[in-house]
């Protein structure tokens, strides 16, 4: 929510957001900075706390693991320009891979020119970009999942019977 609207957040608008007295926040705050969920940024006109990738992906599996979706998080699989890949199980032990969105890094900073998600923009945070990144992708994937479904039904069938052949 604060995000939406702000690159840093300042402490004032977390306190307010998060129902809480400004001496609890900070204590919570500083302790979510020592683990880098958070980072303690300083300006000219403002002095807050910015979401890192670590705490974005905390959050989205937070989320999963609340929907029962992910029950634990295995070894890295990969690591690309936009993205890093992890393996995941749910509860029956069966594994997934959860693709992790990293727009923003320093060999993919030519996004506008390379995505048409940015659009006219001209400033958004690189964990949005992420976010729309992967909706992006899944909306593919299901549309792909849906076709390759759809022509396996209509390939997989019987055409005619002749001795041993079929």
């Amino acid at each position: 929510m604060g995000m939406k609207n702000h690159e840093i957040v300042p402490c004032s608008l977390i306190a307010s957001i998060a129902s809480l007295k400004h001496g609890g926040c900070n204590k919570i705050l500083r302790e979510l900075a020592k683990h880098k969920l958070l980072a303690y940024e300083r300006t000219k006109t403002v002095q807050g706390y910015r979401l890192t990738n670590g705490g974005y992906d905390y959050l989205a599996l937070k989320a999963l693991s609340s929907r029962q979706v992910v029950d634990s998080v295995g070894n890295q699989m990969g690591v690309g320009k936009e993205s890093d890949i992890y393996i995941v199980a749910n509860e029956e032990e069966k594994q997934f891979a959860l693709k992790l969105h990293r727009l923003g890094r320093t060999s993919f900073r030519n996004l506008k020119n390379k995505r048409d998600y940015h659009k006219h923009r001209h400033n958004m945070s690189w964990l949005y970009l992420s976010r729309l990144s992967a909706m992006k992708e899944f909306a593919y994937m299901k549309v792909l999942l849906i076709i390759t479904y759809f022509y396996l039904l209509l390939l997989v069938f019987p055409l005619a019977l002749h001795s041993n052949l079929k």
